[in-house]
């Protein structure tokens, strides 16, 4: 075969059509006519329904085994952690009855020298439960009102409790709700007694320093007060029952200028996210009325005699 009859033409795996340049051109003028068309008449939205409605088993199928899996993982650790949980309550409940028990032991030995030395039995303290309703609207005060008022026999100055320990107290009292002022308010003050050295002062609310809700004012700068201390009351005022937890020392500043300390307080009652309380009755009023001072009693006849003549 002669050199010059072979077909020298590349074959059609070779051939080039347009170019590059006008490819990429003319594709992203595609592209953008077709999302522009998109955008303003939604062409493929009935498309892309379509598509997502006959792919939408497949992907639940797919989604099976993950869901699965995570569910199992759930269950197990919700398992474990339920049996720690139930661990730790019987520990609890062990260290509870060994409480229990001493507490009965006490009770027992305070009941036979409360006899002994003839002393009038301990008040029992009676209370209510009740609901928080709603918080006072007043952005300067920490009030809220309960659904407890005077037809279900709420005192006024009543003490009002939850499980960590006091809240605040009773300051108005209506048919069928109280007005509970908290111990974070400005005008609120509790006497209380130092639970580690036995020392009654009085605790005021109203501080925000240093996170602090409460101050314990009128202490000297050389007063036995420590960080951590706990602070209960003290009973002495005729209103709380004593040994109710109120505040723990946060800060104790001793100035040198000063005689006095600043010590700061953080309540042991969270007042946020409470929900249900107990009112306590005061314990004033189950103690015996005061007898008149001798000296009035006196001074009536003499009072008499004079306007007799």
């Amino acid at each position: 075969m002669a050199i010059g009859t072979l077909d020298r033409t590349p074959p059609p795996f070779f051939r080039q059509g347009p170019s590059a340049l006008t490819k990429l051109t003319f594709c992203s003028a595609l592209a953008v006519l077709l999302m522009v068309a998109d955008t303003r008449f939604e062409i493929t939205r009935p498309l892309r329904a379509a598509v997502a409605a006959a792919l939408y088993p497949l992907q639940r199928g797919l989604l099976v085994p993950v869901e699965a899996i995570g569910e199992a993982r759930d269950y197990f650790r919700g398992l474990r952690g339920a049996l720690e949980t139930a661990e730790d309550a019987r520990i609890q409940l062990v260290r509870q009855s060994e409480r229990a028990m001493r507490a009965d032991q006490l009770q027992a030995e305070n009941t036979r020298l409360r006899a002994l030395l003839q002393l009038r039995p301990g008040l029992v303290v009676q209370s209510q439960a009740a609901q928080i309703l709603y918080e006072s609207p007043d952005p300067y005060s920490r009030k809220v009102v309960i659904d407890r008022g005077s037809a279900q026999g709420v005192a006024l100055a009543s003490p009002v409790i939850n499980e960590s320990g006091v809240l605040g107290q009773v300051t108005r009292v209506y048919l069928s709700s109280s007005e509970v002022t908290l111990l974070t308010d400005k005008e609120a003050a509790i006497p209380v007694l130092n639970a580690r050295t036995q020392i009654r002062s009085a605790a005021f609310g109203g501080t925000t320093a240093l996170g602090a809700a409460m101050e314990l004012r009128f202490m000297a700068g050389n007063a036995d007060v420590q960080t951590g201390d706990t602070l209960v009351t003290s009973g002495v005022d005729g209103i709380y029952p004593p040994g109710l937890a109120v505040a723990r020392v946060v800060s104790v500043d001793r100035k040198a200028d000063s005689g006095f300390a600043r010590i700061l307080l953080v309540p042991v009652a969270k007042a946020d996210g409470v929900r249900h309380v107990l009112v306590l009755q005061p314990i004033g009023l189950q103690l015996p009325a005061r007898p008149e001072p001798v000296a009035d009693t006196a001074s009536k006849p003499a009072a008499k005699k004079g306007s007799r003549r």
